[in-house]
């Protein structure tokens, strides 16, 4: 009888690959994972990934300054994803924040 044991699909650090199956953390396991766990909360899912890209940009910088990702590339993998084609975490239509339309005026307010 062969017992097998999946190994959990969280990071190795400080490389942040996935101890589970080698690829950039969060991978595609994770990402479900995760968003299975958050399910009802995503604020605390992206207060999660928040903390996870700050240790991250951290970790990384240490172990090889000259090949830290950039910006965009570990924005788009620790924040990006949970919020493609969801916009149940915004709290005002895009676009609206930036219109003259949308300042709101002292009697305007309710």
């Amino acid at each position: 009888m062969v017992v097998v044991t999946r190994r959990p699909h969280t990071p190795i650090r400080p490389i942040w690959v996935c101890r589970g199956c080698g690829h950039p953390w969060p991978c595609g396991d994770a990402k479900l994972a995760l968003l299975a766990e958050y399910e009802r909360d995503l604020v605390s899912l992206f207060v999660y990934l928040a903390g996870a890209l700050g240790d991250a940009v951290d970790d990384l910088g240490k172990l090889r300054p000259d090949e830290v990702p950039s910006g965009p590339e570990l924005f788009d993998r620790f924040l990006s994803w949970p919020s493609r084609g969801n916009s149940a975490y915004r709290v005002a239509p895009l676009g609206s924040l930036d219109s003259p339309t949308s300042e709101r005026t002292e009697e305007s307010r309710p």
